[in-house]
């Protein structure tokens, strides 16, 4: 049965979605330098996770690559094939039905704009031999010839073992198409298409049309660092991008307390919100953990703060919401400390990381309370560097949202402010428009007008 499409392009059931993001490869603790390709059958501990999700208030699960690669997941030799340190076809089958079971959609990761060295498309020995891939056709040639001679390909951003798809070439596309209907027939709920930025718009444009007309009720966000969000969206068909300028702003207006970054941050999210509704979020396997990137630990409230209360569809980074570690860098090896093992059950991570995962509890709760939120429009009532109260508003409701960075308590102007819906605040002059939110060292509130 399928359900009716937004006005904003996406389906229906999306307003809802929470993400948990988990990479699978370390997540199970799999080695990722193609040195050891152990069977860890990932797929089956992430599956042991999904009580965890549902109680942190998630509603899908957003996995990292599955499908067979020769190191990290990025470098893909089989779509059609879970990579064998992950598990099987049985155990994709046992986790969709058991994430189904528990209310949790399933967002797969597709790399489509290149695929790694050992893919037979490009490695297999053709037929008479010679140096040309087997299926030349599907890669772009550049000007260059390597040792004695051999063609050279187009590669992702000078990494060698990224080679870049033709996508021009109609079979590409038809191969691609293939791959995402396939998971989909499979049970999974969408696709999060890995540098859809690097891949050309007319491209996607083709593809997914055809893929919405065997699952209309997919969900198609591609990953998008920067641009033009809403023409990016407009050319290629997708029901959104993720939000890296907002990103951005959250921690860095947090390090800065420089909170007019943030302003002016969510002044251009309103207008994507015009038309899509962008993917939000404060880490994910690229970055910097967001408590490594944060100078003052306490404003990682704050970023959350943000991320559950401003419109958008919210991602949380798998280890976030134990307030991980890990700092991303720029070598091989780099990425390892942001996408770490987790262990084999909830009694084995560290005491002092619950704390913030009952708060990330508390604010997902509270935005799943106000689904309205997933298409809120912001609007600021009072801002200085270090503080901030601004408005969201969608569908005829409000609510008020105090955030003060300073290590000393702060008078926050709230107009109408009526009651304390979440966080820490006295209420003076409540209901007016002189009402104040009284927040303490760090604080921040979540209030609700007097009229609702």
């Amino acid at each position: 049965m399928t359900t009716p499409r937004q006005p904003t392009g996406e389906p229906a059931w999306v307003r809802h979605a929470i993400w948990w993001h988990v990479y699978p490869l370390g997540f199970a603790g799999a080695d990722t330098t193609g040195a050891e390709r152990r069977p860890v059958r990932g797929l089956a501990r992430i599956a042991d996770w999904l009580d965890y999700a549902v109680r942190l208030g998630a509603s899908g699960l957003a996995l990292g690559p599955i499908f067979a690669s020769s190191t990290h997941g990025y470098d893909t030799v089989d779509h059609f094939r879970i990579d064998p340190r992950l598990g099987d076809d049985a155990d994709f089958d046992d986790l969709v039905t058991r994430a189904h079971e528990r209310g949790l959609r399933i967002l797969l990761d597709g790399v489509f704009n290149h695929v790694g060295r050992e893919h037979p498309a490009f490695a297999a020995a053709p037929p008479g031999g010679g140096d040309a891939p087997p299926r030349p056709d599907w890669f772009v040639p550049t000007d260059s010839t390597g040792p004695g001679g051999r063609p050279q390909y187009a590669t992702f951003e000078g990494h060698s073992g990224l080679v870049t798809l033709r996508h021009a070439n109609p079979a590409v596309a038809d191969h691609v198409t293939e791959i995402m209907t396939h998971w989909l027939d499979r049970g999974a709920d969408g696709w999060r298409l890995d540098a859809a930025y690097a891949t050309p718009a007319d491209f996607w444009a083709q593809v997914l049309p055809r893929v919405r007309r065997a699952h209309p009720d997919a969900y198609l966000v591609g990953e998008v660092i920067h641009g033009d969000y809403p023409d990016i969206v407009r050319r290629t068909g997708l029901d959104a991008v993720t939000q890296y300028e907002l990103w951005k702003a959250i921690w860095s207006s947090l390090n800065d307390a420089n909170l007019f970054e943030l302003a002016w941050a969510l002044e251009r999210h309103d207008g994507f919100l015009d038309s899509f509704v962008p993917l939000t979020f404060v880490g994910n396997h690229d970055v910097t953990r967001l408590a490594s990137r944060l100078r003052e630990p306490r404003h990682l409230t704050h970023a959350l703060v943000v991320l559950c209360t401003v419109g958008g569809t919210p991602s949380v980074y798998y280890g976030d919401e134990q307030a991980f570690v890990g700092v991303k860098e720029d070598r091989v090896g780099g990425d390892d400390a942001v996408r770490p093992a987790f262990p084999a059950d909830a009694d084995e991570l560290a005491p002092y990381g619950w704390p913030t995962y009952r708060l990330h509890q508390d604010l997902i709760g509270l935005r799943r309370r106000h689904p309205w939120l997933h298409t809120a429009r912001t609007r600021p009532l009072h801002l200085t560097n270090e503080q901030f109260c601004y408005e969201a508003s969608a569908e005829g409701q409000r609510l008020l949202v105090a955030l003060n960075l300073s290590g000393d308590p702060a008078d926050c102007p709230a107009p109408a402010a009526g009651r304390l819906v979440a966080g820490d605040a006295d209420l003076v002059h409540p209901g007016t428009e002189q009402a104040l939110a009284r927040l303490p060292s760090c604080g921040w509130a979540v209030l609700a007008p007097a009229d609702h």
